[in-house]
C-alpha cells in the first residue's frame, strides 16, 4: 500500500465514499486512484491505461466524457447550479421524464439511490398507515437507511425495532411472499424489489408480485436504479411488463453526474406536497438535491438515448463480450468454473472453484489476471462507447487470464494470488 493511499485511509473510512470502491473489493494490482476516463477507458495516477467494464459503479451507461453532457453541464454552471427557489429546469426535466417513465406521475429529485428507496417506504407508509417492508432479501442493496442495512450482517448501529418491521422474501418464490401477507395481514406498507439482477423472472414472477400487492392493499416499489435506462429507455417497467406504484432510477441517468429519481403515482407522492389535506410526510428534502447543472446533464443524457440506438448498442457490446467470454471459458477448459448469464444489457458472470461453489479466491484471480491485462472488470456494464475494439482487447486479456485460472485450478491458487481475496461487502467484522 502506497504512502498516499494509507493517508487516505486515514482520513477516510475505508478509503473510500461508497463501499463497493474499497481496496477489500479489488486485488492487490488494481490501481489505487483512478484520475481520468474517456470514453470506455481510464487511466490511472500513474498513467496506466485500462478498458473499463465498472463504468463509474454502472452510471457511465454513455461512456466517459461525452461532449454533449459535459457541454449541458458547464453551461448549467455558468449561469448558476443552486438558487433560493426552484428553477424552471426542474420542471422541464420532470415533465420529460414523465413522458417517459411509464409510472412517473410525479417525480422527485434526489443525489444517491438510497434517499430514493428510503423515500418511497416512508411514502409507502404514509400511504397506507402500515409499518412492515417486504424486501427481496437476494437483490444486494437497496439502501444506507436503517429499514434495509439493519438487515444485513453490516447491522451494528441500528436498533433491532427497526429491522424487525424489515420482512424478507425470495426472488422468483413467490410463496414466501405470500407468506409475509399471511403472517401480518393488513401490516404490510409495500414490497420493494429490482425487476431482476441477471436472474429471469420465472412463470410471471413480477406480475405475481404486483397483482398480491393489490390484492392485499400495499404498494409495489421496482428499484430500477441499475436497470433502469439500460434494459428499456422506458425502464425494466416496460421491459416486463409491470406497473409499479413507485419507482426509483439514477446510475445511467446522468452518465456519472449525481442525479437519482423517485418517480410514482400522483396519490402518492403528492403526500409529500402542500396540496392535499392529509397529514403532511417530510419527504425528501435536500439543499442539493436539484443542483441544475446536474439536472442539465440529465436532461442532455436523455435527449442522447433519443437521438443514438443506446439501448440497442448496451445490448449488442453485452452480447459480444459476454458469448466471447463464455467461448473463452470453454476453450481453456473452464465452461464449468467460470460461468457467464444474466440479460445482454448486463452479463453477469461466476467464478467457481474445484468443487463448482462460488470463490472469492477465484474471482480475485481472475481480476487480478484482468488488471495485469489492462481490463477493469468486477462486473460488466456495457456503455455506448465501448468499441469492437474494446471487446476484443477484453477478450484477449480473459484468454491469457483464464490460462491462470486453469493453471491454479490444477496446482493451487496460493502460488497464484498475489495478496489476499476480495471480502464480501456485507460482513460483521474486518
Amino acid at each position: 500500500m502506497t504512502t498516499d493511499f494509507r493517508r487516505t485511509r486515514a482520513l477516510i473510512p475505508g478509503g473510500a465514499h461508497t463501499y463497493s470502491k474499497g481496496d477489500d473489493q479489488f486485488p492487490s494490482n488494481a490501481p489505487r486512484y483512478l484520475e481520468r476516463g474517456d470514453k470506455g477507458r481510464v487511466w490511472d495516477d500513474e498513467n496506466r491505461e485500462f478498458i473499463d467494464w465498472a463504468m463509474g459503479l454502472r452510471s457511465a451507461s454513455l461512456g466517459y466524457n461525452i461532449d454533449a453532457v459535459n457541454r449541458a453541464a458547464i453551461e448549467q454552471i455558468a449561469k448558476g447550479s443552486n438558487f433560493a427557489r426552484p428553477s424552471r429546469i426542474e420542471t422541464d426535466y420532470a415533465e420529460e421524464l414523465a413522458g417517459v417513465i411509464p409510472c412517473a406521475e410525479m417525480v422527485k429529485f434526489a443525489k444517491n439511490g438510497s434517499t430514493c428507496t428510503t423515500a418511497a417506504v416512508k411514502l409507502a407508509r404514509a400511504f397506507t398507515g402500515r409499518d412492515y417492508v417486504a424486501f427481496c432479501k437476494d437483490h444486494p442493496f437497496f439502501s444506507y437507511d436503517d429499514w434495509f442495512i439493519g438487515t444485513t450482517a453490516c447491522s451494528s448501529g441500528v436498533p433491532k425495532a427497526f429491522s424487525d418491521l424489515s420482512l424478507p422474501f425470495r426472488y422468483n418464490d413467490i410463496a414466501s411472499l405470500e407468506a409475509e401477507f399471511e403472517s401480518h395481514p393488513g401490516q404490510i406498507a409495500c414490497v420493494i424489489l429490482e425487476a431482476t439482477t441477471g436472474e429471469a423472472p420465472r412463470d410471471g414472477f413480477l406480475r405475481k408480485v404486483q397483482d398480491l400487492c393489490r390484492r392485499h392493499g400495499a404498494l409495489f416499489i421496482l428499484d430500477e436504479m441499475i436497470t433502469g435506462f439500460r434494459y428499456h429507455l422506458n425502464g425494466a417497467q416496460r421491459y416486463f411488463d409491470v406497473e409499479p406504484d413507485m419507482a426509483t432510477f439514477g446510475k445511467g441517468m446522468g452518465n456519472g453526474f449525481a442525479v437519482a429519481l423517485l418517480a410514482g403515482r400522483r396519490d402518492v407522492l403528492e403526500l409529500g406536497g402542500i396540496d392535499h389535506g392529509r397529514e403532511r410526510v417530510f419527504l425528501i428534502s435536500t439543499t442539493h438535491g436539484a443542483e441544475n447543472h446536474a439536472l442539465a446533464a440529465g436532461r442532455a443524457v436523455l435527449k442522447f438515448y433519443r437521438e443514438n440506438p443506446v439501448i440497442e448498442t448496451l445490448w449488442t457490446n453485452g452480447r459480444m463480450l459476454a458469448e466471447g467470454l463464455a467461448a473463452e471459458a470453454r476453450a481453456a477448459g473452464l465452461e464449468d468454473r467460470f460461468r457467464v448469464g444474466g440479460y445482454h444489457c448486463q452479463p453477469t458472470y461466476a467464478c467457481l472453484d474445484e468443487s463448482g461453489a462460488p470463490s472469492l479466491a477465484y474471482r480475485t484471480l481472475f481480476l487480478q489476471e484482468m488488471i495485469r491485462h489492462g481490463v477493469i472488470i468486477p462486473y460488466i456494464s456495457p456503455a455506448y462507447a465501448h468499441t469492437e475494439r474494446d471487446i476484443e482487447q477484453t477478450l484477449s486479456a480473459a484468454r491469457k487470464s483464464f490460462a491462470v485460472y486453469r493453471q491454479a485450478l490444477d496446482d493451487g491458487i496460493d502460488r497464484f494470488l498475489e495478496g489476499p481475496p476480495i471480502k464480501p461487502v456485507f460482513r460483521k467484522y474486518n
